[in-house]
């Protein structure tokens, strides 16, 4: 498989466009297929419509392929895409039974290439039949419960990063990577179906595994069960981003810092413990931070405010 591949992104949105991303960051071909009227709806229609920040996703997931806009209700339509798909070694799908079918691109009309190609059709879920965004797949696998474990508020906002989607992508390039190793040995169409639900809940649940939830343990390092990992305020309204878990980083720290809270300390879940560092890091600003630790390796960064 060292040879460049060549791969056909018949999806639009999130995942399978940053599957088709990280084919081509990998040094692939891809070409990106769309209607020349409707485009991706990040690009063109109801999500665009609302928030132009889809447009810039939009960019930055598809700019290094080749976008091929065609009329989908052109009555050569099927031919053209049969001449990419005779060139193709592999195939992102996230299409409509009906579409697939007009465009050529159907179990039926795919075996009939009669050539080794590997397919990998993206789905929302095998066991839940009822639509799903990434919020709905990260609250089915119980990952949105960690987000609410430790608030009282009314309104929660979600996430930033949709997760669910994320891990999604990245598994569609894995499997189509798989897929086409399989194709290849066995000379012929292999097809595989990824799904979001199924992806969030084998990704994120073996750190949130029934085991952890037996036990209703909900706070951990990395959303701040921790003094020693965590986000602080400083003077000037930026934060510091402090991650000295090993003993010789929050040695360093609390001696450069004169942190009042001791090695041995520094796993304390109390709040007082917080406090400590919080009330250390409220006397300094930026530009007293990074002069300090210019040349010292602490495990610590800023975090800058947007102004």
């Amino acid at each position: 498989m060292s040879r460049k591949l060549r791969f056909l992104d018949l999806t639009h949105r999130l995942p399978g466009p940053l599957a088709g991303k990280i084919l081509s960051d990998l040094g692939h071909e891809v070409i990106k297929i769309e209607d020349e009227k409707h485009k991706d709806p990040f690009l063109s229609g109801m999500f665009s419509a609302f928030d132009n920040s889809f447009e810039i996703w939009y960019k930055e997931l598809n700019q290094n392929k080749q976008i091929l806009r065609l009329d989908f209700k052109s009555p050569d339509v099927k031919s053209r895409i049969k001449q990419e798909l005779q060139k193709a070694d592999g195939i992102l799908l996230s299409l409509s039974p009906k579409l697939k079918e007009t465009l050529g691109v159907d179990d039926q009309s795919l075996k009939e290439l009669k050539k080794p190609i590997a397919v990998v059709e993206l789905e929302a879920s095998k066991t839940h039949k009822k639509a799903m965004h990434d919020l709905n797949a990260l609250a089915l696998s119980g990952f949105l419960s960690l987000h609410v474990a430790h608030t009282q508020e009314q309104i929660v906002d979600p996430p930033f990063f949709p997760v669910a989607g994320i891990a999604f992508g990245q598994q569609v390039a894995t499997q189509m990577l798989n897929d086409i190793i399989s194709s290849r040995e066995d000379g012929q169409l292999i097809k595989s179906v990824c799904y979001l639900y199924e992806t969030a809940e084998s990704i994120l649940h073996p750190f949130w595994p029934k085991e952890l939830q037996a036990q209703k343990k909900t706070k951990f390092l990395h959303n701040g069960a921790y003094p020693c990992y965590s986000l602080y305020r400083l003077k000037d309204g930026n934060y510091v981003a402090v991650a000295a878990v090993e003993d010789k980083f929050w040695a360093d720290c609390i001696e450069l810092f004169k942190i009042p809270l001791p090695l041995a300390n520094r796993f304390d879940t109390d709040s007082a413990s917080f406090q400590k560092v919080a009330d250390t890091f409220a006397k300094l600003d930026t530009s007293t931070i990074e002069n300090m630790t210019q040349d010292k390796e602490l495990c610590l960064s800023i975090v800058r405010k947007l102004t």
